[in-house]
Parts: structure tokens; sequence; C-alpha cells
């Protein structure tokens, strides 16, 4: 998949953008986690990948083909986006089964019985999905995006309604279903989740692209530094230490200050110029988590 250039204006405005100039590449095999606060982005790029909206600027290249609404190579793209509906007087298989119909395509070319072991639904099947939990019914819409085994599948926020031992399940789904050289695309907002089961991530901001690349470079980055202090920092004291030469961005946390660098800052600078600033500072050292690491890239807009 590669994304150059993309932009979408908002319906009727000339000016105002929902994407913005985005462009980013993903491999095969990879697990790809696109974040982002509300308003980032997010689902109005997922909309054009699908092909179900128009980009005003830029383009979309799935195994080198154009996408836009109705491409042929959309058949190699599976979706699965939130409120999936099914037939409640139906099994989960009979469901499926009505929807490949549907789409007219071969039955062979289903690979029902491989989606099916992948999204791990066993003997619930052969039952009516009236009778299935939300965690059961997440993972047949997932099974119904993963039919005929595209190489590219679009998940937007897979997990939302579900507990965290479905949650765990839902992981599982997308790194089986990576692991045989095919694609996921994931849009979730819950971060730890994301850390766990992406390889690759996507951070967008306000339409724009923040950061891309993989999961460990995004969390381990030397840019940003988490530094403890012995009391909680103000927020005037906290805009100080933005406003400083080679500072990117500053957060405060409940144990102190999430402080990105620019190009060129330094960890050793920064820490004279709190003194300076009369931060009590009892550590200093390279965050580990992307919810830090994704609050600094957005500089706290979330």
């Amino acid at each position: 998949l590669q994304i150059t250039g993309l932009s979408k204006r908002y319906a009727k405005s000339a000016d105002r953008y929902a994407v913005r100039e985005l462009s980013f590449r993903v491999e095969r095999g990879q697990v790809l986690g696109l974040l982002g606060p509300n308003g980032a982005g997010k689902t109005t790029t997922l909309r054009m990948l699908m092909g179900l909206i128009r980009p005003d600027e830029g383009e979309i290249r799935v195994f080198g083909h154009a996408i836009r609404p109705g491409a042929p190579v959309l058949s190699r793209v599976g979706a699965f986006v939130e409120g999936a509906g099914f037939l409640p007087h139906l099994s989960g298989r009979e469901n499926l089964e009505l929807y490949w119909r549907a789409t007219g395509r071969p039955a062979e070319d289903a690979r029902l019985d491989e989606a099916l072991e992948i999204a791990g639904l066993g003997d619930a099947l052969a039952r009516a999905v009236r009778t299935y939990s939300q965690g059961m019914r997440q993972r047949l819409a997932i099974a119904q995006a993963m039919l005929g085994l595209p190489d590219l599948l679009i998940l937007d926020e897979p997990t939302n309604g579900l507990d965290p031992p479905q949650i765990r399940e839902m992981r599982e789904v997308m790194i089986r279903y990576a692991a045989a050289g095919r694609t996921v695309i994931v849009s979730s907002h819950l971060l730890a989740e994301v850390e766990q089961s992406c390889t690759h991530l996507v951070v967008m901001d306000r339409g724009r692209l923040v950061q891309a690349g993989p999961v460990r470079d995004i969390i381990g980055s030397g840019d940003t530094l988490l530094v403890g202090t012995a009391t909680p920092v103000d927020e005037p004291v906290a805009g100080k230490v933005a406003a400083l030469a080679g500072v990117a961005s500053a957060v405060r946390t409940d144990d102190g200050l999430l402080v990105r660098l620019e190009p060129g800052g330094t960890a050793e600078r920064l820490v004279v110029e709190l003194v300076r600033l009369d931060v009590p500072v009892a550590s200093v050292g390279p965050h580990r988590r992307l919810e830090d690491a994704f609050l600094t890239l957005i500089g706290g807009s979330a």
C-alpha cells in the first residue's frame, strides 16, 4: 500500500481539510496501527482506502493499482466497520455464506473455513446470531471481512465494546492473519493494545502525518524524555519548558513532564534549562510507553 499526497476537504469548504498531504507506505506482513485524537482524519483516511470516497488530491495504490470507487483491486481488500449487520435468526455460518453469495463471486473463492479458523469462533458458528455476545459478533464481523482472505485487511475500531479477554482474542486474530504475509491496518484508541498487536504506526493529528515507523522506534525514540519531578509541575511552568530552545513540546503527566526534543536538542542541555527554571528534577530518561509517545507527538491535543 502506497499513499502519496492524500488530501480531502470538508464538504462545501475550499480550505478546511479532513486529511491533508498524507503520505506513508505499508508492506506485506505488517500490522499497522492508525492513531490520532478525535478529528485527526483517521476515519476519512480509511474510507478513502476502502474506495468509499474519492480524495481531492493525491492517490492510493494497492499492489500497484490505483484505488477508486469500484476499482477491481478492491476485491483484494477486506474491511470491518463498526456496526456490521447480521440476520439474527440465521447461524453465524449461514450469515457469512449469504453475504458471500451476495458478492456474486464463486463459492470456492470464499476460503470460508480458513477465515473461520483464524477468527476462532468454534462451535458458535452453528448457533443463531441472536445468541451471540458482543465479542462473538465482533469476531463474526471480522470473519466476514476476511472472506476470500484479502491481501489487505482494514479494521476500524475492532475492539469497541469488548472486555479485556475479548480484546486479547482480537489481538491474536490480527496477528494470525498477518503472519501469512498479509497486511492489516487497524484504527484504535486503545494505545496499550496497539502497542502489543501492531508492528508499525502512523500517527495523525489535524489531518496531517505526525510520525510513521516501527512501533519500537516510536516508543523508544531518543528524542522524547520522561522528566520525573519531586512535586507536580504547574501548567505555566510546562509552557515555559515547551518554549525552550531545542524543545518541540512538553506535556504534564502525573509524575512530571514528557518532553520531545527538536533535532539537535540534548538531554544535558534540557536538564540545565530545567534547573534554571527551578523545576524540581528527580530523574530524566527515555519514555517507554506508546501512550507517552502519542501524547508528546500530538502535543497534548487529545
